[in-house]
């Protein structure tokens, strides 16, 4: 084999060690278990499986690796929000997003966490202008999704014609937001579950 094969056969650099999405997720348990302040970075470097010098240059500093576990969150609670929502008819539709929440706020082993943004977000949201416009920017998400389907259930039928799809937009997001205080002060699943199915009932008469 000659020195350009060699060249080409050799890999190039040192294969990744780490799988980042794994090492974010674990990052993300121990913000969601401590809050921001309370979690340190040998913690979070040892949840991660990574040192201090390579998580950092992976998702750089405690802040921003923070940032980044916010943003993953939101993106997987708006993927099964939005999943949820396609179902049919509207009580079913809610019901869907309201279980769909509930499997983000109990662990795998059904400790309850309640919502990784109520839960860690909220307490740093007034001293922190970053956090508080990606906070503002998911809540408004959530409205505006549950608006656009009750508009489309209003449209269909599911709801009278003076029906108020933004209120009760506002009513159900309310309702995921106790939801996840309730989960994070130790309620039970199937309590939560009847307390959506009693907020649905509202929301569809």
């Amino acid at each position: 084999m000659g020195q350009k094969e060699k060249a080409q056969a050799r890999p190039r650099g040192r294969p990744r060690e780490y799988d980042p999405d794994a090492a974010l997720q674990r990052a993300t348990e121990v913000f969601w278990k401590t809050g921001y302040a309370g979690a340190s970075l040998d913690e979070i470097s040892a949840a991660a499986g990574m040192n201090r010098p390579s998580l950092r240059a992976a998702f750089g500093d405690k802040h921003a690796l923070y940032l980044k576990a916010l943003g993953a969150y939101w993106d997987a609670k708006f993927a099964a929000l939005g999943k949820a929502l396609d179902a049919a008819p509207l009580e079913t539709a809610l019901m869907n997003a309201y279980e769909a929440a509930l499997d983000l706020y109990f662990s795998a082993d059904e400790a309850a966490r309640g919502c990784f943004v109520v839960g860690t977000a909220l307490t740093e949201a007034p001293e922190d202008a970053e956090i508080q416009r990606i906070v503002t920017a998911g809540f408004r998400r959530l409205d505006a999704d549950f608006e656009a389907r009750l508009r489309a259930a209003r449209a269909a039928g599911e709801l009278s014609g003076d029906a108020d799809p933004e209120a009760l937009a506002v009513l159900a997001t309310a309702t995921m937001h106790t939801l996840a205080v309730r989960a994070r002060a130790g309620a039970t699943r199937d309590d939560l579950l009847a307390l959506a199915r009693r907020a649905v009932g509202v929301i569809c008469r």
